[in-house]
């Protein structure tokens, strides 16, 4: 297999779980095409995980999954599982975007806390010996479809609440064989490639530590949950 390297499980990348496991197989997932069998997982990941923040960037797979919930980081460790778990090779692309992407989906205490450069990924998966950039998956289309009614009067490029794109109201984010984006015009630095999250992660470490991660973990990341489920509720 090319790539095999790129299909092995990590302690992330867990994708012997037996929730992953028994996830792809009550949905049958491996029995379809290559094609269909990266977008089964990436629409599964888009809109059956919706966007908000989990604890920390560097969960396991199976824990994302349990949780429900997950941004770019999270949401990109579980689909590199689900993929790697149908022997689909794909790799990481890390980066940083500015925090004004996030602005209206983090507000106040929590956006003061978050720094001003937020580590930001998407996957890379190999189609056939061609490599197709996946980011399109952070935002939920529950999610999605409410803030493109909250700016239905907006036209030109967009940058704020989870999405950098040149046209909210159409952007590329369904899986058609070719790269997927929300977030990309964002991005202000480029890590490059990696095999795998633990390896980027051990070696530019995660968004908050110290102080600013226990007070994330214990209180501000529920503000911030709370202030995406009502945007999502279109309060």
């Amino acid at each position: 297999m090319r790539h095999h390297h790129l299909t092995q499980a990590t302690p992330i990348l867990d994708h012997h779980a037996p929730a992953i496991r028994q996830l792809i197989q009550q949905r049958n997932w491996t029995s379809l095409g290559l094609h269909d069998r990266v977008g089964a997982a990436y629409a599964f990941v888009r809109d059956e995980i919706a966007f908000g923040y989990n604890t920390q960037d560097d969960l396991p797979a199976s824990r994302v999954l349990a949780d429900g919930i997950g941004q770019c980081n999270t949401k990109g460790t579980l689909l590199m599982a689900l993929l790697r778990a149908m022997d689909v090779p794909c790799r990481f692309h890390g980066f940083t975007i500015d925090k004004a992407l996030q602005k209206g989906a983090i507000t106040g205490l929590a956006y003061w806390l978050a720094p001003r450069n937020i580590i930001h990924s998407w996957v890379e998966v190999d189609m056939d010996g061609r490599w197709v950039n996946l980011e399109g998956f952070i935002l939920d289309r529950a999610y999605l479809s409410a803030l493109q009614k909250r700016f239905s009067q907006h036209n030109g490029p967009f940058c704020g609440y989870g999405a950098a794109v040149d046209d909210l109201q159409n952007p590329p984010i369904a899986w058609q064989g070719e790269s997927t984006y929300i977030q990309r015009n964002g991005i202000n630095h480029d890590f490059g490639l990696f095999d795998t999250p633990d390896d980027f992660y051990a070696g530019h470490g995660t968004n908050l530590s110290g102080f600013k991660r226990h007070l994330f973990q214990h209180v501000v990341r529920h503000w911030m949950n709370k202030t995406v489920q009502s945007i999502r509720s279109g309060v």
